[in-house]
């Protein structure tokens, strides 16, 4: 899940942004208003589609990339602009299930990677320490986009997928042309992670420091246990998602990776500054802990029923972005915005893709 932190409700956006909100609720019509490029030219309209009405991707590839044997869906004409879609937690690729087509059915060569302890990604060496630092988990997307030869990509992404995101954005911009992310500018300040919050704030994150106890601990090891908590999990921070036995199954079997208890348990112990990370990642959690400022041009998404990040018009964060940019807040979606509202979030990357 995304950072311990407040978002402002104030009214009016910062300077240069715009505001468009959109019903998460898709039928018939675009999930989003027509838009066009600086010269006049027409956006592409991504069509609707109704959530769920894909199960399954047609191709699931294996590539060694850095420390890691990554699993990931492909989609798209091979040597179309690349898309990566970055997934969170309790999540898995499945979240981009319906927002993989839309994105290849519009000439995008689409990768959606299982992140390290999630699914077929598996460590090429039990020697490897199963950490997650954030700048990890950037950096396993980097040596994938080396593994596949893409230089540069559009990256768009929830939860620990949108920090990932945010991440490369901020300190190998050469490697993104745009961005999407979803509850905004979500690197981790883990000084300001431990000042205490607001009582309802910490309410939220309950979670986090469920796993920071030994029983936390304990249920996260036990797959049965695990798995009953990622489901419970869901229902929290999705309310208004009608999800069924089938879909919730699907993305549970991720959640059976032998490493899955040991990398969600590291990262959020690491992220409350319980557990130290690796050196190696150190200077880049430097460069992080200075929050650097985000230049490629950027849509954030906010979800309006996330209990995380409640509507708003992004002006908390959105000093952090210098380049290009608009804010757009889905009504009616909870925290795992792409897979409840497909449509707008496919819409946001042709979007930004234009800008």
């Amino acid at each position: 899940m995304i950072n311990r932190r407040t978002f402002s409700k104030a009214v009016g956006l910062g300077t240069g942004a715009a505001a468009v909100t959109l019903s998460g609720l898709q039928n018939n019509a675009s999930a989003a208003t027509a838009s066009h490029k600086p010269g006049g030219a027409p956006v592409p309209t991504v069509p609707a589609v109704t959530p769920g009405t894909h199960t399954g991707f047609s191709t699931l590839k294996q590539v060694k990339a850095g420390v890691l044997d990554v699993g990931y869906a492909e989609a798209g004409p091979a040597h179309g602009p690349v898309v990566i879609c970055l997934h969170g937690w309790p999540y898995d690729i499945h979240s981009f299930v319906d927002v993989v087509p839309l994105l290849a059915d519009q000439g995008y060569r689409v990768i959606v990677p299982y992140l390290r302890g999630h699914g077929s990604t598996s460590f090429l060496s039990h020697r490897i320490p199963r950490t997650a630092e954030q700048s990890a988990i950037a950096l396993d997307i980097i040596a994938l986009m080396d593994a596949l030869k893409i230089e540069k990509a559009v990256l768009a992404g929830f939860d620990w997928g949108s920090r990932t995101a945010d991440i490369i954005a901020a300190l190998w911009p050469e490697r993104v042309k745009a961005l999407v992310s979803t509850s905004g500018y979500l690197i981790t300040d883990r000084k300001a992670q431990l000042e205490p919050a607001a009582p309802a704030v910490e309410h939220n994150w309950w979670y986090q420091w469920y796993f920071a106890s030994d029983r936390g601990k304990k249920a996260m090891e036990d797959v049965d246990k695990r798995i009953a908590l990622c489901r419970y999990t869901w229902t929290l921070v999705s309310p208004n998602w009608n999800f069924d036995d089938a879909t919730f199954l699907r993305t549970a079997e991720a959640f059976k990776n032998p490493d899955y208890a040991a990398i969600v348990l590291y990262n959020y112990r690491w992220r409350i500054g319980l557990i130290e990370g690796e050196r190696r990642y150190d200077r880049y959690e430097k460069q992080l802990a200075a929050q650097p400022n985000i230049n490629v041009p950027t849509i954030t998404l906010d979800a309006a029923l996330d209990p995380f990040t409640p509507p708003g018009d992004g002006s908390a964060y959105r000093g952090h972005f210098t380049g290009a940019y608009e804010h757009r807040t889905i009504t009616n979606i909870g925290h795992n915005l792409p897979q409840e509202a497909p449509t707008a979030f496919a819409q946001a990357v042709v979007d930004v893709d234009h800008f």
